[in-house]
C-alpha cells in the first residue's frame, strides 16, 4: 500500500488536499500494479517473452515484472525518450528497441515484431488485468481516508489508470467526482471522452511523457465513458508550475505526476477532501531543473 499524505500547506491553498504517493514505489511510478497481473496471465498461457511499447514507466514495470516471473521483456521505445527512463529499463533487464518518432509509432513497430515472432504484445491500456490492478489504488485511498473524498484527480495518458481508479471509486463512493487530466498538447483522451468514442489527434507533444498519447485505445475510452465525471486540460506551463510547487515542498515528480495539481484551480466549490494521484517521479535531471527553476520557459 502506498502512502496517502496530507499535502503541504504551500500547495494546498486552503483546501483539504491529499496526495496518493504512487511515486514512492521502488520503480518510482504506479505502472507495476498493472504489469504484474498482466504478465502472470501471459505466463499462465505459456508465454516465455513479452513485447511492449513505452515512453518509460510502463516499460520499466514490464521489465520488473518479467524478471520476477522469468520472462523476457522486449520494449519498443520512441526516439527522444527520457534518458533516465531508458537507463532504468535497461537496468531492469529489458531488451530495448528505440525506434519511431513517437509512442504510437513505436507501438506499431512493436506489434509487428510480436506478430512475426508469435509473442504476446502487451498494449498499455488495453489489458483488463491492468484495470483491476489500478482499481486497488482507488480502494486503498478510500480505506485510508476517514470520509468520502469530494474528488479524486488522476493524470490521463492512455486512460487505464483513471479507468481502474474510477471503477473502484464509483463502486464505493459514487458521489465522488472522478476527474481526469490531460495535457493541452496531447488531448486525444479528453477529446475521445467528450465525443463518447475514440477520435484521432495529430499531437502528443508534451514534456509530460506519461501523458503523451496520440492514438486512443478503444478499451480505455469505453472505461472512461463509464467512470469519468470530468476531463480537464492543462498547459505545459501549468504543469511546470505545479512541478515547481511540489519541488519546493521537497516532492520530486515528473510532469504527469504534477498534472493533477496543475488542474486543481479548475475545480471549485467542492465540499470535502480532494485526492491527487501522484503517478511518478522518473524525470531527467535537466528537464526537472528547467521546470523547477524556469516554468515560464514552457508554453501556455
Amino acid at each position: 500500500m502506498t502512502p496517502l499524505e496530507l499535502a503541504p500547506d504551500r500547495i494546498s491553498a486552503g483546501r483539504r488536499l491529499y496526495l496518493k504517493r504512487e511515486d514512492t514505489h521502488e520503480l518510482g511510478a504506479f505502472k507495476w500494479r498493472g504489469a504484474l497481473p498482466t504478465l502472470q496471465h501471459y505466463l499462465a498461457a505459456g508465454a516465455t517473452a513479452v513485447v511492449t511499447a513505452s515512453t518509460g514507466n510502463h516499460g520499466a514495470a514490464t521489465a520488473w515484472a518479467a524478471a520476477r516471473l522469468g520472462l523476457e521483456a522486449i520494449v519498443f521505445v520512441p526516439e527522444g525518450a527520457s534518458a533516465t527512463k531508458l537507463a532504468r529499463m535497461t537496468e531492469l533487464g529489458a531488451d530495448i528497441r528505440q525506434v519511431g518518432k513517437d509512442m504510437d509509432e513505436a507501438k506499431e513497430l512493436g506489434q509487428r515484431e510480436a506478430s512475426e515472432r508469435g509473442l504476446p504484445f502487451f498494449e498499455d491500456g488495453a489489458e483488463p488485468a491492468q484495470y483491476e490492478g489500478y482499481a486497488a489504488i482507488g480502494d486503498e485511498l478510500l480505506d485510508q481516508l476517514d470520509e468520502p473524498p469530494a474528488a479524486v484527480v488522476v493524470p490521463v495518458g492512455n486512460g487505464a489508470l483513471l479507468g481502474g481508479v474510477g471503477r473502484a471509486v464509483l463502486r464505493r463512493s459514487p458521489k465522488t467526482l472522478r476527474v481526469g487530466v490531460v495535457a493541452v498538447s496531447a488531448p486525444v483522451m479528453a477529446d475521445s471522452w467528450e465525443a463518447g468514442r475514440p477520435v484521432t489527434s495529430s499531437s502528443s507533444a508534451t514534456f509530460a511523457d506519461g501523458l503523451a498519447v496520440r492514438v486512443a485505445i478503444p478499451f480505455a475510452v469505453d472505461a472512461l465513458n463509464e467512470v469519468a465525471t470530468h476531463m480537464l486540460r492543462v498547459s505545459e506551463r501549468q504543469i511546470a508550475e505545479a512541478l515547481a510547487a511540489l519541488a519546493e515542498a521537497d516532492i520530486r515528480v515528473e510532469g504527469a505526476g504534477a498534472s493533477g495539481l496543475a488542474a486543481l484551480p479548475q475545480l471549485s466549490d467542492l465540499d470535502g477532501p480532494i485526492v491527487l494521484v501522484v503517478t511518478g517521479r522518473n524525470i531527467d535531471d535537466a528537464l526537472f531543473e528547467r521546470a523547477r527553476t524556469r516554468p515560464e520557459s514552457f508554453s501556455h
